[in-house]
């Protein structure tokens, strides 16, 4: 399966696992899942045609690990703008996680922290590797350290999805450092 295919397949699912189900007729369940069969006869039915195989690809090579198989079922791992509930168990986060982002979003941080926007929880990496390559994604990055031992000591909930990400429902602005060049 070539590269442009791959990266087209894991954008076709990206939006409709997490943001637009119902733009193909698809009802994911309380948890995200969805039968594999049912997605790849809805996307087929509208125009546009994925097969078993390249979809078990685009699962299995996919770098930032977006989806989880379940048995016969699928899910997008972090990142809906729709109502699901991951059932996450609430763990307890290193002492600092990342945040990418860029240098015009700064203002705003400072003032209100990180809030989800349009997603459930704002999204939070391990290291400053991958919080570079988000902030990167749309600028020039910066990343912003997350005081996390902080936030948990003070009752703020985290989670860890499938492939690593660290979720939160918001981080108030104390609980930034921004980086002293900015």
């Amino acid at each position: 399966m070539d590269e442009r295919r791959t990266v087209k397949v894991s954008r076709y699912l990206s939006a409709h696992l997490r943001h637009q189900p119902g733009r193909i007729g698809l009802t994911l369940d309380e948890g995200g899942w969805v039968e594999i069969d049912t997605l790849l006869a809805a996307a087929a039915a509208h125009g546009f045609r994925i097969s078993r195989e390249e979809l078990d690809h685009v699962v299995v090579t996919n770098d930032k690990r977006r989806f989880a198989i379940e048995g016969t079922r699928i899910r997008a791992s972090q990142g809906h703008s729709v109502e699901v509930d991951l059932a996450l168990p609430a763990v307890t986060p290193p002492p600092y996680l990342y945040h990418g982002t860029v240098a015009r979003s700064l203002a705003a941080i400072r003032i209100e922290g990180l809030r989800p926007m349009n997603r459930h929880d704002v999204h939070l990496s391990p290291d400053r590797e991958t919080a570079t390559r988000v902030g990167a994604r749309r600028g020039r990055p910066v990343v912003l350290a997350v005081d996390a031992a902080a936030m948990h000591r003070d009752g703020h909930v985290f989670r860890v999805s499938a492939n690593g990400v660290w979720l939160t429902k918001a981080v108030p602005p104390r609980y930034l450092r921004f980086p002293t060049h900015h």
